[in-house]
Order: C-alpha cells, then sequence, then structure tokens
C-alpha cells in the first residue's frame, strides 16, 4: 500500500490561508471516539459473552486484562516505528489491525479464542495514542499542541461515555457477533480514508497554503523527515522522562478505577436505582469531557504567556493534586452521593491533564515524540494492570472499599509532586 501513494513535494502553487490542520484535528478525534467505541464495546456485551460461551467472572477478568497487556507491552515499539516511517502508514496498520480483530471478536467459540483474539486486538490498537502525538508533533504549531490534545482526549472520552448506550440499544435489534462486526467496520472506513487523504509532512500536502504552512512550522523542532536513529539511552537516563513516566503511572492507576471497579464500589455503599447508578457511572468521564477541552486551552493559554514549563507543569501539577484532594475526600465522606460526586470530580480532575502531558512528549520528544509517548503511555498501563488488582486484594483483606480510594488519592498527590523535576524545555535532542 506504502507504495501506491508516494509522498513527494508538490508543486501546486500554495495560495490563501487553509485550515488543514483542523482536518487532521478532525480525523484523529474520529480516531479516538472509534478506539474507544470499540475498547469499550466489550464491557456492554460481557453478560451475553459470557452466557453464550461459558465463561465465568474470573475468566472474563483475565480477558479484559489480555487486552491491557498487549497493549502496553506494544506501546514502545509501534510508537518507535511511528517515528522511523511515519504517522500515515503506522497509523493506517494499527486501525486495520484492530477493526479486523474487533470484527474477529464476533466469531470467537470459547474462552481459548477470546483470549487470544483480546490479545491481539491490544497488540493491534498499542501505539495509537503516540502516534497521535507524534502526527501533532508535524501538524501543529506549538501554541495549539495542547489544545489539539485535549480535544483529541475529549472525542475519547465522549465516545467511552456514549458507547454503553448505543450498544444497549442495539443489542435490542442485532446479536452480540453482529455488533463487533459493525462497530469493526467503522474503522476500516477510517483507515482507507486516512491513508488516501493524510500526509506525515503537511509541506507536501497539496492542501496546505504557504500561510498556514509557516505557522505550523514555527517553532517545530523536528526536521523533515523521519528520525534515522532513538536515542535510547538518553532517552532511559533522563530524569525528566522518569518523571512523565511515573506521573503518567499514577494517573492511569486512578483512569482504571473508574472503568473497572467503580460501579462495584457505588452499588455498595447505596441502594441507588438503576438510572442513578447508570448516571453515577459514567459521570466521570462525561465531566472529563470538558476537562479535556478545557485543560487543553489552559496549558496552551499558559504556555504562550510565560512558557511550557509553566504552561505544562502548573497545570499537570494543579490537576493531579486537585485530584487527590476530591479522591481523598470522597474516602472519607459519610453521604454516597456526595462520596460518588466528590469522586467523579477527581477523576475529571486527573483528566484535566493530559493534553498538558501529551504536549510535554511533543516538546520533549521532537522527532522522538512517538516513542517518547509510547514511554509514557507503557508506564500508565503498568498502572491500568496493578489498579484493579491492588484494588481487589485491599477489599478482600479490609472489607471496605475506602482503601482503595485512599490509595488511589494518594497517587495522585505524589504524581503532582513529579512535576517539580518535570521540565518541557529540555528536549531529548539538546541532552
Amino acid at each position: 500500500m506504502s507504495q501506491m501513494i508516494s509522498e513527494t513535494p508538490t508543486t501546486t502553487v500554495r495560495t490563501g490561508s487553509t485550515h488543514v490542520r483542523y482536518k487532521v484535528l478532525a480525523m484523529a478525534v474520529l480516531l479516538a471516539g472509534i478506539t474507544y467505541l470499540d475498547r469499550v464495546c466489550i464491557s456492554s456485551t460481557a453478560p451475553y459473552m459470557m452466557r453464550d460461551l461459558g465463561l465465568t467472572p474470573v475468566q472474563m477478568s483475565f480477558v479484559f486484562s489480555a487486552f491491557t497487556l498487549a497493549y502496553g507491552i506494544f506501546e514502545i515499539p509501534t510508537g518507535w516505528w511511528g517515528d522511523r516511517v511515519g504517522t500515515r502508514r503506522v497509523l493506517t496498520r494499527i486501525v486495520s489491525w484492530w477493526s479486523a480483530f474487533t470484527i474477529a471478536t464476533g466469531g470467537v467459540f470459547n474462552y481459548a479464542s477470546l483470549l487470544a483474539t483480546r490479545f491481539l486486538f491490544g497488540i493491534g490498537e498499542a501505539g495509537a495514542w503516540p502516534n497521535v502525538a507524534r502526527t501533532f508533533s508535524r501538524w501543529m504549531p506549538r501554541s495549539e499542541r495542547g489544545t489539539a490534545q485535549g480535544i483529541f482526549f475529549m472525542g475519547a472520552h465522549l465516545s467511552g461515555g456514549l458507547t454503553p448506550l448505543l450498544v444497549t440499544a442495539v443489542l435490542g435489534v442485532m446479536h452480540w457477533r453482529a455488533i463487533f462486526v459493525l462497530f469493526g467496520s467503522v474503522g476500516s472506513v477510517w483507515a482507507v480514508l486516512w491513508y488516501r487523504w493524510f500526509r506525515d509532512d503537511p509541506s507536501v500536502h497539496p492542501e496546505v497554503s504557504e500561510r498556514e504552512l509557516t505557522l505550523i512550522q514555527q517553532g517545530r523542532v523536528i526536521e523533515s523527515g523521519h528520525g534515522s536513529g532513538t536515542p535510547w539511552k538518553r532517552l532511559l537516563a533522563n530524569r525528566h522522562v522518569a518523571g512523565l513516566c511515573l506521573m503518567y503511572f499514577t494517573q492511569t492507576y486512578g483512569f482504571y478505577f473508574y472503568v473497572t471497579w467503580l460501579p462495584t464500589y457505588l452499588k455498595s455503599t447505596s441502594a441507588f436505582s438503576p438510572l442513578m447508578l447508570g448516571i453515577l457511572s459514567g459521570m466521570p468521564l462525561i465531566l472529563s469531557v470538558l476537562a479535556d477541552l478545557f485543560g487543553g486551552l489552559t496549558t496552551d493559554r499558559l504556555t504562550r504567556r510565560w512558557g511550557p514549563r509553566a504552561g505544562r507543569a502548573v497545570v499537570d501539577g494543579g490537576s493531579l493534586f486537585a485530584a487527590g484532594v476530591f479522591m481523598i475526600c470522597g474516602a472519607s465522606a459519610g453521604v454516597p452521593l456526595a462520596a460518588a460526586i466528590l469522586i467523579s470530580l477527581a477523576g475529571a480532575a486527573s483528566n484535566f491533564l493530559l493534553g498538558a502531558a501529551w504536549g510535554t512528549c511533543i516538546d520533549m520528544g521532537g522527532r522522538h515524540s512517538g516513542v517518547l509517548g509510547g514511554t509514557m503511555n507503557t508506564a500508565g498501563q503498568v498502572g491500568g494492570v496493578l489498579s484493579p488488582v491492588v484494588a481487589a486484594l485491599i477489599v478482600q483483606r479490609f472489607s471496605s472499599w475506602s482503601g482503595p480510594l485512599y490509595v488511589t488519592g494518594t497517587l495522585y498527590l505524589l504524581g503532582s509532586l513529579c512535576w517539580l523535576w518535570i521540565d518541557p524545555r529540555r528536549h531529548l535532542g539538546e541532552e
């Protein structure tokens, strides 16, 4: 496929003012939405799959973990691949792969086939986030990168919040197997459109005007072309990268509590009606839609005014600090509804930082932003694997849900301290 449409400098006369970069952003938002559409779908169809395949809850939990494990293992290799060959080809491969295994999920016939399919699904989806960051590093001027990342995550969380409702509605008219085929087909269409229209470098895209190209290239630290060598030693020994990874570990650890144990926690604390339980379970992601957008806008505004150290570190550190305070207050609240609201605010606060965090990957990584984003996200997935297990062990040991909440809140506070030694101005190529 890569030989069918080559990226060569265009001879088109660049006139007028265009906003092609916003079309790239729109495609990325669609990617984010499709990602969560396919990822969250299995959570809503799980009861039907367990019934038809004869699975126990423990077996289904391993199915969920198989995705997270594969996703974490292949984040760095796929981010590195995007740095090497460009995100046009890599994102096409990612979406085509995961769409194929989303469709394949509809054809599983037992526990082993489901486990293998979801592991392969995780391999396919790994690297999507880092390669989007890499795309933004080449297509977005520095002043818009945080906003772009915020809007991107807004699309993901909005899709994640609406998918359960969509699946519930569709289950009324089709079998769960057909739903996976339908949702997988959506990603296949995106992959075709992306490969045909997108270009790795805006300078070779025929729709980009000289005015927009100049704006995009202002302050861009990556060179044209793709990286010929990744500074692994510098990357792994860099204290700023280490701080970034530790910070993201705490953020993702908390996020996975919301997508695994939050409904169980809410059900155990009070006799909420099914409607209220559904609303409260989805509230963290719904609030995160606004947090993603305004977090991105805030980090870019502060960066333009006071520089990247203040614009990134203040937003991220402040967000995690607020998340920790909300979570600990929620754990100690005596009224279940108040606790649920405080915990939801903690989730939104922790996601307020995403634009700044991934903007920092672009600022620091430059031409290596894909592999740096993959490194940070891998650290986050370690937290994602541990979070549900640690929570279950604490509840089993102490017969109380307060423990997992206090642990999560404390990790948020520790994550905020990481920003004391993270400097987005320290580009990897300069150290």
